[in-house]
Parts: C-alpha cells; sequence; structure tokens
C-alpha cells in the first residue's frame, strides 16, 4: 500500500471519530462519505460499511461511541498487523594507512566521517499464499539512494513446501555471515544484486533453491544481453534448535553460472575491463555458521571461479590469467549479553589490488541502548603486490 493510501485511511479514521463524537444520534453526511472512500480505497468490504453505518446511526449512549471508536481502531490494526517494517542507519568513522611496496608511490593515510548506510523497507503479507518486500538502501559514496530490493513470494504455506520469488533481489550465491563492520572478502567478491526468479522447496531441515537471472556481464559476440542466461542453485542444511540443545549449525553450497556478474566485478575499472568477456565463468561457494549456547560464534566461507577468465579480461589481472577466490574464518565470543568481540582471518588468489591476499584483525561491539550499538574494529591487509593497508573503524548503529 502506497505512503499517499495510509495518509488517506488515517485521516478518514481519525476524522470518523470526530465526527461520531460530535454526532451520537444520527451518521452525518461527512461520515457516510469517509465511508464511502474507504470502500473504494478496498480498505473495508461492502458489508463492513453497511453494518458500521448501522452502528453508528442507532448509538445514542457513550458506550455505543466507544464501540464504534473500537472497531473503527481495529480495523486498521488488522492492515498494520500485515506490514513488518525494519530500518538501519550505521555512522562510520575510520583511518587508513596504505604503504605501498613499489618506491615510487607515495604512501597515503586518510580518514573521514561519513553516514555508511541508511536501509529501510517492510514486508507485507498480502494474502494467505503471497507476500510482498520492498527496501531502500542508501551508501555514502557507494550507493545512492535506490530500490535495494522488490520481491514478490508465492508460497505453498501449510499446504506444500514451495515458493517462488519474483523481483530484484541478492540472489542466493554465498552466504557472508560477520561480526565485524566491514564486509566479508568473499562478500566483495561473490554478492550478486538482480531482478531474478528463484524456486525452491523448505522445510525444518534443508532449502533446495534454482534460479535464472540476465546479467550485465555477456559473452563476446553472443548477443547475450536480451536473454536470461545467468542460472544459480543452492542447497543449504540447517540442524533443527532442538536437536542438540544450545547448538546451532547451519552449512551449505552455491553455484553460479556467471562470476563475473557479482557486484563488483561486474563493474567496468572494478572487476571486468570490458563489458564482455570471451566465456562465462562459473562460481562456487561453500559455508558453514555454527554457534553454542549463543554465546559462542564461528563461521567460514569460501567463495571462487571456477575456472580462469582470459589475460586481460579483469581490471586488476596484471595481463595476465586469472582464477579469483577468496575465503574468510571468524571466532566470536559474547562475553556479556551486551559486550560481544570476534577476530577474523581472510585471504585471496589471483584479486591483485582488488582485495587482500591475506588479511586478519578483530572487533569489539558494545549494546549502548536496545537496538542501539557501538562497534571498533581493526584490519590489516597484504595484497599480492606486497602492499599493505591499516584499517581502523567505528561505528554508532540502530536498528528498528
Amino acid at each position: 500500500m502506497s505512503k499517499r493510501n495510509w495518509i488517506i485511511i488515517w485521516i478518514t479514521l481519525f476524522s470518523a471519530l470526530f465526527i461520531i463524537n460530535s454526532n451520537a444520534f444520527a451518521i452525518s453526511p461527512e461520515t457516510e462519505q469517509l465511508l464511502k472512500l474507504l470502500e473504494k480505497k478496498n480498505i473495508i468490504t461492502d458489508k463492513e460499511a453497511a453494518d458500521m453505518k448501522q452502528e453508528m446511526e442507532s448509538s445514542s449512549q457513550a458506550g455505543d461511541k466507544e464501540a464504534c471508536e473500537t472497531k473503527l481502531t481495529n480495523l486498521l490494526g488488522k492492515w498494520a498487523d500485515k506490514i513488518h517494517p525494519s530500518a538501519c542507519i550505521e555512522v562510520e568513522a575510520f583511518y587508513e594507512d596504505k604503504n605501498f611496496h613499489d618506491p615510487s608511490v607515495r604512501d597515503t593515510d586518510t580518514s573521514d566521517l561519513k553516514l555508511a548506510t541508511v536501509a529501510f523497507g517492510f514486508d507485507v503479507d498480502i494474502a494467505k499464499h503471497v507476500k510482498g518486500s520492498l527496501f531502500f538502501l542508501y551508501e555514502e559514496d557507494d550507493t545512492e539512494f535506490d530500490v535495494d530490493e522488490g520481491i514478490i513470494r508465492i508460497d505453498g504455506a501449510d499446504v506444500v513446501p514451495l515458493y517462488v520469488d519474483l523481483g530484484k533481489m541478492y540472489v542466493p550465491f554465498g552466504k557472508f555471515e560477520s561480526h565485524f563492520i566491514s564486509d566479508p572478502l568473499t562478500l566483495e567478491l561473490g554478492e550478486t544484486n538482480e531482478s531474478a526468479a528463484v524456486g525452491g522447496f523448505r522445510n525444518d531441515w534443508i532449502e533446495l533453491s534454482v534460479g535464472a537471472f540476465n546479467g550485465d556481464v555477456d559473452e563476446t559476440g553472443k548477443g547475450n544481453s536480451i536473454h536470461i542466461d545467468n542460472y544459480l542453485a543452492s542447497a543449504i542444511f540447517t540442524l533443527p534448535e532442538t536437536t542438540v540443545p544450545d547448538f546451532n549449525l547451519t552449512a551449505g553450497i552455491s553455484g553460479i553460472s556467471n562470476i563475473a556478474d557479482s557486484n563488483n566485478l561486474q563493474t567496468v575499472g572494478t572487476g571486468v575491463s570490458a563489458a564482455t568477456i570471451k566465456n562465462h565463468i562459473g562460481g562456487f561457494n561453500a559455508f558453514i555458521i555454527a554457534s553454542l549456547l549463543d554465546r559462542y560464534f564461528f563461521n567460514a566461507e569460501y567463495l571462487g571461479a571456477i575456472d580462469d577468465f582470459e589475460a586481460g579480461e579483469l581490471s586488476f589481472d596484471g595481463g595476465k590469467s586469472y582464477r579469483p577466490e577468496a575465503w574468510a574464518i571468524e571466532l566470536a565470543c559474547g562475553i556479556t549479553d551486551s559486550l560481544k568481540f570476534g577476530v577474523c582471518y581472510e585471504g585471496s588468489n589471483d584479486c591483485g589490488d582488488f582485495l587482500p591476499e591475506k588479511q586478519f584483525g578483530g572487533v569489539v561491539s558494545y549494546d549502548l541502548f536496545k537496538n542501539t550499538s557501538v562497534a571498533l574494529e581493526y584490519l590489516y591487509g597484504k595484497y599480492e603486490n606486497k602492499d599493505t593497508r591499516h584499517l581502523m573503524t567505528t561505528q554508532l548503529a540502530i536498528e528498528f
């Protein structure tokens, strides 16, 4: 439902309540018009409108008026219960010191304060088997305010454990779990946001899915840009919570037909050096996430290409044939209910100056108030060309 429609509903309901209080014996023309507007907007049915009109006209005591007010309020509540909003705001300050192995290149250090992330949206229960999701994202210096996800989901609910997702989404290739402020290297290499169709099967133990989309990086000379030519599949195993007390485990694998369509690799100047490549290069991902007592956490992930890009197809390959891959391992511990500490070890191959060849660091986070947290992170990275980087980041975040 649009923001404009919600404004109309609120104005309508509060106006009706005011009119009811000022006229206890008969429905006014204004109230009748407001009820017709609610019918026109499909907020209430014809029968609901008729019942409310009859109840208002027969109201002659304070108790009757209160019943009408309650009915109108409950009507709005029924719609509000179907909408599940969420939002996140993150403000970050960072200091970065880069040391170049080439003596002809001067070392640099930079610092900045920025609105790193603004994300908000909502899930809507349209009907028993139909749901919608709409989320917006803004990242200063990286992402202009835009629709991040817009998905229509049709599922079998209690009939069959099947579902279909249609729309713009993060396709199920990679998991990218992290306790750090910075994204893991696996996400930097493989995260893919596209308009896609994904269908799957899900129960308490396993989720299987397959999907397809039209990517932006095509094969040279084949004109694939007008066709749906990219495919993916994933399998995720989850141990039900009651199987082993206080122990949670999730593991999975996934594959994609063209890793060059990931958010970063498809960007000319950052990843793929031209709009086309000789052949699509498939990608593979595997991950495991475990926790004990909801206090000790472990996650590990691998993501990479399953074949070589041709020399010169990647902007960071230095004229060599590259097969980029990345991995990440994290351990975290909840020292108290509010204080958490984590360490990571990450790495990559054939990523040039795009991703560090080796990276390790630590993070500490603290919940200041409800839905409000502060975190401090340090990362040290060494690149394939022996350049090094020290990165310190602090973040204040709220979620609601």
